[in-house]
């Protein structure tokens, strides 16, 4: 199916601007996709929440699911979240997941690894766990990324019941993590010579973050994380920073009680951006393809609530210059949005009969 579309988008902040873009219905009927990533030979991989694995080949979706996926904890938010290629992908076929693991009682984020063969997932290695476990299937974060050292970051969540252990460094809630591609720890962490601190922490003080981005022209690294009501906040990571979450947003707590009154403190980083309402970003890419020059070194944020992708128009300092209000025609939550390898956007609508949904010139 597909939708030509030309109009002219109000900017948020800023002037008008108007683009052509035309979507095109790649698969549809998959039960809650998270994830996209993009093999050399121009097929995909999406994960679905449920805990499937599915490849679309020749631009035609699988119907048989990836064999050797491992066991997922799928309950409310927990399921089979990011699939990531590794850096060498075309040497070695490894492939990254990160899901949901355990019981009820003792629940986590856990990142394996395997080689893709094409139909199925084997030498399957468990590489981390988040510590501790907890008995909320609520706030796992789930994101990954390559850094351009070749080290892997991952978000982790603060357990929804757990908000205290975010600013907590003996503990992985509410982190960032970063880890060689074996899952062991580079010497060079920010925490590795803090006797009390786990050695695995990149930055603290995060909620729910599930977008994360590399932008691969100055290897400035974005993540956004979910506030609770508001607050939902894009930051600029740098090791060791504390992004403050809870002592300090720009949210509510969903009773109506306030979380923190305050929304700055010294030795906190502020966000770049926050967004009170809350959009409920999920998803995040840097684009730096050809098909769209006009969106080159922006930022794409995905928005579950807003139903729509939000496109953070940087400057040449990284600063924001506008935001832009995209997609609201597909009029469904949006999870996921990707940049491809041939400059095309890829989006993932949330839900049940979830679809992928090309974004081409």
């Amino acid at each position: 199916m597909r939708i030509r579309i030309l109009l002219a988008f109000t900017l948020i902040l800023g002037s008008p601007s108007a683009l052509a873009y035309e979507l095109t219905t790649v698969a549809e009927g998959l039960a809650f996709p998270w994830c996209i990533a993009f093999l050399p030979d121009g097929d995909m991989l999406v994960t679905e929440l449920d805990g499937q694995l599915r490849a679309i080949r020749n631009g035609v979706l699988d119907p048989a699911p990836i064999a050797g996926v491992p066991p997922v904890y799928r309950r409310s938010q927990g399921g089979l979240f990011d699939v990531l290629l590794h850096p060498n992908y075309a040497e070695n076929a490894l492939v990254y997941l990160s899901y949901a693991h355990g019981t009820p009682d003792a629940n986590g984020t856990r990142v394996a690894r395997a080689r893709f063969t094409g139909t199925a997932l084997e030498d399957l290695q468990i590489i981390f766990d988040v510590r501790p476990t907890k008995d909320t299937p609520a706030h796992y974060g789930g994101r990954m990324v390559f850094l351009p050292d070749g080290t892997l970051l991952l978000t982790t969540g603060d357990g929804f019941d757990y908000r205290e252990s975010a600013q907590k460094l003996d503990s992985l809630l509410g982190k960032t993590i970063r880890l060689n591609d074996d899952g062991s720890i580079p010497p060079d962490n920010p925490f590795v010579d803090h006797p009390k601190a786990m050695h695995e922490i990149y930055t603290y003080g995060h909620r729910n973050p599930q977008g994360l981005a590399v932008d691969t022209d100055t290897g400035r690294v974005y993540l956004h994380e979910h506030g609770p009501r508001g607050g939902d906040e894009l930051n600029v990571l740098e090791p060791s920073a504390n992004y403050g979450w809870p002592m300090v947003t720009y949210g509510m707590d969903y009773s109506g009680a306030y979380v923190s009154p305050f929304t700055e403190m010294e030795g906190m980083h502020p966000p770049l951006v926050y967004w009170v309402p809350s959009i409920a970003a999920a998803g995040l890419t840097y684009y730096n393809g050809a098909l769209f020059p006009a969106w080159r070194g922006d930022l794409f944020v995905a928005a579950l609530v807003e139903q729509s992708v939000r496109r953070i128009d940087l400057d040449a300092n990284g600063a924001v210059a506008a935001q832009e209000v995209l997609f609201t025609e597909l009029g469904v939550r949006l999870r996921d949005v990707r940049a491809a390898p041939d400059g095309a956007l890829y989006i993932l609508t949330d839900g049940p009969a979830g679809k992928v949904v090309r974004v081409s010139p």
